[in-house]
């Protein structure tokens, strides 16, 4: 039989329905999040925010307290960068990643002449468990144990060797300091999984959140490497899509494919939101035409999207007491999208700023339309 073949606004459809952007859901943060696997957390509101657009009933408490009762964490995680996620998770997911994003530790252990890794590691270990510590610190003292170990690259995969975890306030809202690291093992008090146990695990989570999605997408998403070997020994047990372009997808039997004319309302997201991120081939949430104007630098801004698919940015500005959300379009907008927009932003803008005494809303179209 003929494998499928999905069109773009299918995969759309898909990927709005998996990551709770179809429909607000009413089940518990936990398991939303255990859904998710992990919410992109460089900025620390943006995980409350990411939350607040896909469930139906959600505070800022209620993330707060699962970080301050250790059920979350915030870690350097896929493809090294931060995220929250649950605490479960964290001990099976870490060694999956460990030693694939330790490459450039790595590689300057064999290029350092004279530098004991084995050593270093003890040094490190051993001032970590004194007491936490910052960023700044930690550079500072692998300076000093090596020149050259300072530098950031090789920073973020020292945390990732260590199994670091930042502790709170970290994570919090409205965290805007510096954070402070400890052991995972001390702040847990539990042992990591094997890493041999959970790779396959790992692509079925992911495609219950993602799917349909190919080799590279996974890839993408996990910073790991050999996942079509993965895909192949789960071949039996997954279905087989493809793309209009004849790309192989993968995903699980039962997972949910809308139709095409499935209505999307219009969402906001935070900055570095996991729909962004989750995939190699992002043409299924927004156009290559409008890809340059959502980052800056390494900083994916936050969006908005019509119809399912990225349509602009959108900032907070606050004056005193009063409070505007600034939205951006790419394009033009009818005027029944601009009031869905409208109604939308306000409810986003008072949750955001409820202690704000005025609130207004702007349209400006985006300077690079």
């Amino acid at each position: 039989m003929a494998e499928r073949i999905l069109t773009l606004r299918e995969l759309n459809r898909a990927t709005l329905a998996r990551q709770f952007l179809l429909e607000r859901v009413s089940q518990s943060l936990l398991d939303a999040i255990k859904h998710l696997i992990a919410l992109q957390g460089q900025v620390s509101n943006a995980p409350y925010i990411g939350l607040w657009t896909r469930l139906r009933a959600f505070e800022r408490d209620f993330l707060s307290n699962l970080l301050e009762a250790r059920h979350v964490v915030r870690a350097s995680s896929l493809r090294g960068t931060l995220h929250l996620l649950m605490a479960e998770d964290y001990l099976w997911i870490h060694p999956l990643l460990r030693s694939t994003l330790n490459r450039n530790l790595h590689l300057f252990a064999r290029k350092a002449q004279g530098f004991e890794l084995d050593r270093f590691v003890k040094v490190m270990q051993a001032y970590i468990q004194e007491q936490p510590r910052t960023g700044v610190e930690l550079r500072a003292k692998m300076e000093e144990f090596f020149p050259g170990m300072g530098k950031q690259q090789i920073a973020d995969a020292v945390r990732m060797h260590l199994a670091l975890i930042q502790i709170l306030p970290a994570g919090m809202w409205g965290f805007t300091g510096k954070p402070a690291h400890i052991q995972a093992s001390a702040w847990l008090g539990q042992p990591f999984a094997s890493p041999q146990e959970g790779l396959h695990d790992l692509i079925r989570r992911y495609l219950a959140a993602f799917g349909p999605a190919s080799a590279r997408d996974i890839q993408a998403w996990s910073g790991l490497t050999g996942i079509q070997s993965s895909l192949e020994a789960l071949r039996p047990e997954l279905q087989i899509y493809r793309d209009e372009q004849g790309k192989e997808l993968f995903d699980l039997l039962d997972a949910p494919i809308p139709p095409a004319e499935t209505p999307a309302p219009v969402r906001f997201l935070p900055a570095f939101d996991n729909l962004i991120y989750g995939y190699a081939d992002r043409l299924r949430v927004i156009t290559n035409a409008y890809r340059p104007f959502i980052s800056h630098g390494n900083i994916v801004v936050q969006v908005f999207l019509v119809d399912g698919f990225v349509h602009g940015l959108w900032k907070t500005e606050r004056r005193d007491t009063s409070v505007t959300l600034v939205i951006e379009p790419f394009g033009p907008l009818s005027l029944a999208v601009q009031n869905e927009l409208q109604q939308e932003g306000e409810r986003l803008l008072r949750w955001i700023a409820d202690d704000a005494e005025a609130f207004e809303i702007q349209f400006r179209f985006h300077e690079n339309r």
